[in-house]
Parts: C-alpha cells; structure tokens; sequence
C-alpha cells in the first residue's frame, strides 16, 4: 500500500515538474507554437517594401523580416499566409493564422476584435502624383480624383474620419477635399493607375512614403507632394482578442528588438532611415 505521505510527494513532484515544463508557454497560442515549432503569420503579398514577392517568389521585405525575427526569438519557423487586408482587420480568424505583420494602425475600432502587443515604428503618409501633374501643395488637389486603400488609415483620412489612438502621434489637419475617392485591393493599385498618366485615371494617391519611395526608385513616373506628411501612421503588430500570455510575449519581444538594436537596422535595410520612433 503507498502511505499518504508518498502519494502527496508524489503528486507534488508531477504538479511541479508540469508548472516547470508548461512555464514559458502559459496560453493558448504560445502552447501551440511551443508544439509544433511553426508560428503563422498574416501579412501583405503586394506591399513593397513592407511585403512583396521577391524574384524568387518568395516573401521579402520589412515585415517578414520582423516576423522571421519575432519567430526566431519563440524557437520557431515562421509560415506566411496573405488574406485579403480586410479579412485580417475583422478579427476572430479561428487559428487560421497566430499574428499579424502587417504594418496594422491600432484604432480604436480594430481594438473592439484585436490585441496590440506593440507598436513597431511609424511610417509618415504622404500624397503622390504623376510626375507631370502641376501640383505643388496638397490643397492643389482639392476635387481630384485620389486613389487609395481599400480599409486603410489613408481611407480614413481622406474620408476625413480617421482616428489614431497611439500615444506620442502628432496631430494631424484635413488638408483635400478630393472630388472622388476611389478604392483598391491593395497599395500598389493606386500607384498602378497613376503612372498610366496625369488624369488619365487618377489625379493623386495617399500612401506610405517608404511605399512611394519604392515605387519611383522602380521607375514609376510619379512625385511626391511637397510639405509635411498628412499624418504619421504608428504601425503595431496584432493578435486575436483575449490570449494574454501571447500578449506580454510579443511585448517583451519587440521590447527586446528595440533595445537591442534589431528593429532600427531591419528599418535602415529597408527604409534608408530609422522609422521605430517619429522624426
């Protein structure tokens, strides 16, 4: 017969060695992650230099490389997947995939589906024109034709009911009043149509200036627009609603790319320049 003494020792020993194994890896997500050693990510196919296709048809940019990083750090192989933005957006994805890279603004009304574990840098928007248009400041373009994103904070914006949430963002003004606004599947759309000419099918986009930056050093035959940024975007990594040990996980980690070094040289590869704080 085992005495109570040893049954109670032994169970104490098994809680223990459970508590100890299952520590790192309080939760859900982080359990799964643990297990299979394969984190997937959703993000952009067609957003240069965020995310795009490299030549060899492979997944490249800023994002995956924060992503493979962020993957690398929990001990596992990073799998890309890329719905369509607004799938993204609407939350509760069911496993489908475990986070999102995607440049994200945290807005309050993403906040009511997502988590935002943290913000990773901030990208100033900026409008772009053919490089024939005669348009000099951004009031030229009042009752054009501007073309953005479909489900993006520049769909906000030039619909003038954008709200960012984030602290230390500077405040921002409405400074168009477009004639028509039209939508796209993706940030590329917009900068597509554009180069077709001045008019031709769009007078101007609203975009990212790292994506406007990529766009013309790719031979497109469009400009900026002179002046301050429309608004500076902060861009935060997201989860499905409720897990917090994956939370406080993906906290310390970006917490950790930033204080090491990591993030601000993943931003100067890409970038040209340091976006992990606002200039």
């Amino acid at each position: 017969m085992i005495s109570i003494t040893r049954l109670f020792t032994a169970a104490a020993v098994a809680t223990a060695v459970t508590l100890g194994t299952s520590a790192a890896w309080a939760g859900a997500t982080l359990d799964r992650i643990h297990d299979t050693k394969v984190i997937k990510v959703a993000t952009a196919a067609n957003w240069p230099p965020q995310s795009f296709l490299g030549p060899d048809n492979q997944l490249q940019g800023f994002d995956i490389d924060v992503a493979n990083e962020i993957g690398r750090r929990l001990g596992s192989k990073t799998d890309f997947v890329t719905p369509e933005y607004g799938i993204i957006t609407a939350g509760r994805w069911s496993n489908r995939w475990d986070l999102s890279v995607g440049s994200m603004t945290p807005t309050t009304e993403r906040a009511r589906v997502l988590d935002f574990p943290a913000i990773y840098y901030y990208t100033p928007y900026v409008f772009a024109v053919h490089k024939d248009a005669a348009v000099t400041k951004a009031a030229d373009l009042n009752d054009k034709i501007i073309g953005v994103e479909a489900g993006t904070t520049s769909e906000d914006y030039i619909n003038r009911r954008l709200k960012i949430d984030a602290a230390n963002v500077p405040a921002f003004t409405y400074d168009v009043t477009p004639g028509e606004v039209k939508t796209y599947g993706d940030s590329m759309g917009p900068l597509d149509d554009l180069r077709m000419g001045n008019g031709v099918r769009l007078n101007a986009t609203l975009s990212a200036l790292p994506t406007v930056v990529a766009a013309i050093k790719n031979g497109y035959p469009i400009a900026r627009v002179e002046g301050k940024p429309a608004y500076y975007e902060p861009l935060a990594i997201a989860v499905d609603k409720g897990d917090e040990a994956f939370n406080s996980a993906l906290t310390k980690i970006v917490a950790d790319m930033k204080a090491d070094g990591t993030l601000k040289q993943l931003s100067e590869k890409w970038y040209g320049a340091d976006l992990t704080a606002v200039q």
